[in-house]
């Protein structure tokens, strides 16, 4: 049976440059089943989902709700919920965790803020705390929205909790269905796509030890494609991956042409050419959508331009 992940598979399209978009990620645990889309269309108040939905809006705020990995049945209205907020810009990158039993307090949040990287916002509505645990891992397994995320993101969802990796979580949606399984990984906010379970334990090892795996990775959540995709690449050429390494510091262009200027914190700059192309021959983004041509992000060129490091005796 083919599907929209055997055919991205098939015809080896690029993961880089493919992540959902968000400086700051806000996680509420909600138990049950989810239909497409799950903040209206789950357990949670449907009224509650919609107002969040507008809350965030242009916020830069991307809000997703989680579940344990398992089975899905409704088993009442959880006494206690788990939620987590996390900003992915690199310099102020943190990850606040709580509990709360009345989610239609995240409409206290000044979202604004929370977009921007301020987590004090977050720290008082629910007396947050620094999220001192395992990495944590969010797995697409929304099967309402494509069926790929059930019968490909559940199983990892599954393995990975059955193996003993603690911080695995199923999500709503993380974008690219065809890349199942497809999983987000916090506190940096890398996500990765047609993920197995040993590159998984490989990517969350990782992150303990501050780096990032790059293979198999779809970029960081904090930029936008066309820098999600030469950030990547200047981790490549440069054989950095230090998760705090690198930064994009600006993008010139518009689509299908992008200047991006990647800096090291040492002060080494790169410039990264990045151009828009069309997926070919089609095939459908989505199990059950129409054959297209999803748009791609291809690094022309990478290079890195003359500068002062300081402290460098040639320069002294």
């Amino acid at each position: 049976m083919s599907t929209c992940t055997t055919a991205s598979r098939d015809l080896d399209e690029p993961l880089a440059g493919t992540a959902a978009t968000a400086r700051t990620w806000l996680l509420l645990e909600q138990p049950g089943p989810w239909g497409p889309k799950a903040l209206t269309s789950s357990h949670l108040d449907p009224q509650l989902g919609r107002a969040l939905e507008a809350a965030a809006e242009g916020t830069g705020v991307r809000i997703a709700l989680i579940r344990r990995p398992g089975r899905h049945a409704d088993c009442g209205t959880p006494a206690a919920r788990q939620i987590y907020a996390a900003h992915t810009l690199p310099g102020n990158v943190w990850l606040r965790t709580a509990t709360t039993s009345e989610p239609e307090r995240l409409l206290d949040l000044d979202f604004t803020a929370l977009g921007r990287g301020d987590s004090g916002t977050f720290d008082s509505v629910f007396r947050a705390e620094p999220h001192t645990g395992d990495p944590l891992a969010f797995v697409c397994t929304n099967g309402k929205r494509d069926r790929c995320c059930a019968l490909l993101g559940r199983p990892l969802a599954t393995e990975l909790t059955s193996s003993g990796v603690e911080g695995v979580w199923e999500v709503t949606h993380l974008g690219g269905h065809r890349f199942s399984p497809t999983l987000l990984v916090l506190p940096f906010g890398y996500a990765y796509g047609r993920a197995q379970a040993p590159h998984v334990k490989e990517i969350l090892q990782g992150v303990r030890d501050g780096r990032v795996v790059v293979e198999g990775c779809r970029g960081s959540s904090a930029w936008e494609r066309p820098a999600q995709a030469a950030e990547l690449a200047v981790r490549t050429a440069a054989h950095e991956y230090a998760a705090d390494a690198l930064t994009v510091v600006r993008t010139d262009g518009t689509a299908p042409r992008w200047e991006v200027t990647v800096a090291h914190t040492d002060g080494r700059l790169w410039r990264v050419l990045v151009a828009q192309g069309a997926s070919l021959p089609p095939r459908p983004d989505s199990c059950g959508s129409p054959l297209g041509s999803p748009a791609r992000m291809d690094v022309v060129s990478v290079r890195e331009l003359l500068t002062t490091v300081v402290g460098d005796p040639a320069h002294c």
